[in-house]
C-alpha cells in the first residue's frame, strides 16, 4: 500500500532477509569490499566503505541475460558489523539500500531494505526488478558464504 511522504506518494520499501550460517563480521567484510561483492554478485565493484565514501557496483556480462551495467552512489552508513547503507539511482529516484546484520544462534540474520521509490512508471519498473534482484542477491550471498560457491559466467545459449 502506498504512503505519502512530503506530499509524494511512495510504495512500501523492498525488504528481503535470510539466515546465513556465518558471523556478522565475515558478512560485513563481504558487503564492504569490492572483492567481497565480486565473489557473489558483481564483477569489478569498488567500495570505499566509510560514511561519506562511495560504492560502484558493476555487472559485466552477468547472469542468464548477460547484463552489463554499473550503479552506485554515496555510502550513507557504515557501522561494522551491524549496518551498511548506500544510495543509488535505479529508476527516477535516488534510493537507499540498507543491510542490517543481527547475530542469530551460530549465524546471522541478514536483511536488505531499499527505500525511496516514487510511484512513477520508471520507479515501479525498477522496484519490481530490484525486489526480485535483492532476493536473488541474498540467496547468492548465502550460497557463497556457507558453501564457497562463486557465481561465475553463464554460457551463451546455443542456437536452435
Amino acid at each position: 500500500m502506498a504512503e505519502e511522504i512530503n506530499g509524494i506518494k511512495r510504495p512500501p520499501p523492498i525488504k528481503c532477509r535470510t539466515y546465513i550460517n556465518a558471523d556478522p563480521e565475515r558478512i560485513y567484510q563481504t558487503l564492504t569490499t569490492g572483492e567481497g561483492w565480486d565473489c557473489w554478485f558483481t564483477r569489478g565493484t569498488e567500495v570505499d566503505a566509510r560514511q561519506g565514501g562511495h560504492i560502484v557496483l558493476r555487472w559485466v556480462d552477468w547472469g542468464v541475460d548477460h547484463y552489463t551495467n554499473d550503479a552506485g552512489g554515496p555510502v550513507v552508513e557504515a557501522e561494522p558489523p551491524v549496518r551498511f547503507a548506500f544510495q543509488w539511482n535505479s529508476g527516477d529516484s535516488k534510493t537507499t539500500i540498507t543491510f542490517v546484520l543481527r547475530p542469530h544462534g551460530q549465524g546471522t540474520i541478514v536483511q536488505v531494505e531499499e527505500t525511496g521509490y516514487t510511484m512513477s512508471e520508471r520507479d515501479m519498473q525498477a522496484l519490481v526488478e530490484c525486489a526480485s534482484g535483492w532476493g536473488e542477491a541474498l540467496a547468492l550471498l548465502k550460497v557463497y558464504l556457507e558453501h564457497g560457491v562463486i557465481y561465475g559466467p553463464v554460457p551463451e545459449a546455443e542456437s536452435v
